[in-house]
């Protein structure tokens, strides 16, 4: 059956990516949004969506009846779920045929087959692939599952039986957290996946994450598209991917793909899926099934030429696969970094707010789901964009990485550019001497912040800032009005940094400093004084729109730069930085009392409240437990004294910055 009209159920950099393919394809695509999408990017690029709902995915996204709907008053033959969401739900697969449509995954039987970890590890014991040991079936009984823990010895690995992407495991290392670990992963079970059930798994402390990507026809052909190494993991969620595994044996990786496609054999597997391993020396062991499209399969498109949409396409339509495994080959090194909103700082929680600033380097591949002026909300997966880069070998690709990396600017909200940057650049990543807890081992190390930027560019910035600000002085914007810099003072005399008009900086990473700019002589001449740095004498001049010349004695550099939304963008040969300028007052010290207030870091669910009213407690205390885009995140006391003025419940909706406790001094 040919396809002509496909509704995409899913959203962000998914639905713009399947969207693609399928306008090239000659298959008019349709989107789906909830009313917190409705200016969306996915919507906005696929020119036709069908609202479906409420902002939250449970309102929306995950409403099957809403997506059929949706579906059938566009007319679609088919319907790509993505993945996430409704993408590896068997009623959703099963209404969708019922519905008379082509659902773009396996059969509602194979789904629920994978969809329960107890059954897939099931069926990869029944196809002869390596499992891991552990207790048998799924378990729900806090006491039974102590128990078992116990005969097994730690370390143990609980596992949601419906999780998947990472998501539903929590690692047991110690006794006397062992009823708080089984209490929180039963209740993340329920509340995220809707099943109590637990599995008990040996913990293979230094293994790597190695997946195989197949593709089966549902008539029994299934080849494998290699694999990707997905070991750069933090607290079970990937950071960054590559194709293939470097490292490895190809004799034990065509061993590990074989097993896969045999696996895939057995049921007869439809569509796109990804077998996943953990490696151990010269030991595989089977880990679980994505019967999906994963987030990470740039990759693997890069190394095999092949567009995996275009292929899920033809598999839909009833066309076979086209090609056999002896077509397939493998081509360079490709590797992929997921740029977030998240804070480091917080725990990497989940950081929204308003993208003012996104800017992004070309000259690679990117998937992206938002446009600088997009919101990233508490609703969603707060991913901004994946960095794809695809060269002949892997030290070149991470080298071409870390560059693109220095080139990406964003403000509005936090990011994890600097960590994905450092583990780019960490000397034991490039060797590969890492395993999936290499990370939580690190992440201190990995998270400091970055190094300050050339002092030259700092005055550099300055100067253009001045520049600008002097072209427009009857304008209120402020890169217009020279009062937004307070304190015009040159030729009155006194302490050198008192001379010059005031510009103070703070750069993305939070490092401030207060400048002084004023001309020497028309030509563009500027001094720029610096605490840090003393005095230079800058030339700075517009060559182009937006291009600028600089010169600093006998030194000349060329810079880009934007200046909005209040921040000026300088792009560098090393980099992209941001700076914001504001008056000195605006970085004044926040008063001591300010960390006597416990504020919610986002929006979301209360799902434990750890101290009372008259507590004492401890700087770095607990203070409460809460949920948010299906983490659950700890709020601590930034101060030790004594808990007062708690205002919150388990099952309390709480917005970000809302105070939800006061630490109040104790009388020691």
């Amino acid at each position: 059956m040919k396809i002509k009209t496909l509704l995409i159920a899913n959203r962000g950099e998914i639905a713009c990516r399947i969207a693609r393919t399928a306008r090239a394809s000659g298959i008019t695509p349709v989107g789906v949004h909830s009313q917190a999408d409705a200016n969306a990017l996915h919507v906005r690029e696929i020119g036709k969506s069908v609202c479906i709902g409420g902002g939250p995915a449970s309102e929306s996204y995950l409403k099957i009846d809403a997506v059929i709907a949706a579906a059938r008053s566009v007319g679609a033959d088919a319907i790509h779920p993505g993945y996430g969401f409704l993408a590896e739900n068997a009623d959703f697969a099963r209404a969708v045929e019922a519905a008379g449509m082509i659902f773009m995954g396996p059969t509602p039987e194979t789904l629920e087959r994978f969809g329960d970890k107890a059954s897939a590890k099931a069926a990869a014991v029944a196809a002869r692939v390596p499992v891991i040991s552990g207790a048998e079936g799924a378990h729900s009984d806090p006491q039974k599952i102590a128990a078992e823990v116990r005969k097994m010895g730690l370390p143990v690995l609980l596992k949601a039986v419906g999780g998947g992407g990472g998501r539903g495991q929590r690692l047991v290392t110690d006794e006397a957290t062992l009823t708080e670990d089984i209490e929180g992963a039963l209740r993340e079970a329920k509340s995220t996946f809707g099943s109590e059930g637990l599995l008990l798994e040996r913990f293979l402390p230094e293994a790597r994450h190695v997946e195989v990507q197949i593709a089966g026809d549902g008539k029994g052909h299934v080849v494998h598209l290699f694999e990707r190494d997905c070991t750069l993991q933090r607290r079970h969620q990937k950071v960054i991917e590559e194709a293939p595994a470097w490292g490895l044996p190809r004799t034990l990786l065509d061993e590990i793909a074989h097993d896969a496609v045999r696996l895939g054999e057995t049921l007869d597997y439809r569509g796109l899926g990804t077998v996943e391993f953990l490696v151990a020396g010269d030991a595989y062991f089977f880990l679980e099934v994505n019967p999906r499209i994963q987030v990470e399969h740039p990759v693997t498109e890069a190394i095999t030429g092949l567009d995996l949409v275009a292929l899920h396409l033809r598999i839909a339509e009833g066309a076979g696969l086209g090609l056999v495994q002896d077509d397939l080959r493998i081509n360079g090194h490709a590797v992929e970094a997921r740029l977030y909103a998240e804070d480091p700082a917080m725990q990497f929680a989940p950081s929204t707010g308003t993208l003012t600033t996104l800017s992004l380097p070309g000259g690679l591949r990117i998937d992206s789901g938002v446009a600088e002026g997009d919101a990233v909300t508490p609703y969603y997966d707060p991913m901004i964009a994946k960095l794809i880069v695809h060269a002949p070998d892997r030290e070149t690709a991470l080298a071409r990485l870390a560059t693109a990396l220095d080139h990406v600017a964003v403000e509005g909200v936090q990011t994890n550019r600097a960590f994905l940057t450092a583990l780019a650049r960490d000397a034991e990543f490039q060797r590969m001497q890492v395993h999936t807890r290499w990370i939580d081992a690190r992440i201190e190390e990995l998270t400091q912040p970055p190094a300050i930027a050339r002092p030259e560019l700092w005055k550099a910035a300055a100067a253009i800032v001045f520049v600008s600000a002097g072209r427009r002085d009857d304008c209120a914007d402020p890169w217009s009005n020279r009062n937004r810099f307070t304190g015009w003072r040159l030729g009155l005399g006194g302490a050198a940094l008192e001379a010059g008009q005031r510009v103070t900086l703070t750069d993305s990473a939070g490092a401030s400093e207060e400048l002084r700019v004023g001309p020497v002589k028309p030509g563009g001449q500027y001094t720029v004084l610096s605490e840090n740095d003393g005095a230079t004498t800058l030339t700075a001049r517009e060559i182009a729109p937006g291009r600028w010349r600089l010169g600093e004695g006998d030194e000349v550099f060329v810079v880009d730069a934007r200046l909005h939304a209040g921040v000026i963008e300088l792009d560098t040969p090393e980099g992209r930085l941001v700076f914001r300028p504001a008056a000195a007052l605006d970085f004044a010290g926040a008063d001591a009392v300010a960390d006597r207030a416990v504020t919610s870091p986002l929006t979301g669910m209360i799902v434990q409240v750890r101290v009372a009213d008259g507590q004492t407690v401890a700087a770095g205390d607990v203070i409460a437990v809460m949920e948010s885009m299906k983490l659950e995140i700890s709020i601590r006391a930034a101060a030790g004294g004594v808990a007062s003025n708690i205002s919150i419940s388990k099952g309390d909706m709480v917005d970000r910055g809302q105070v939800i406790a006061e630490i109040l001094p104790s009388e020691e």
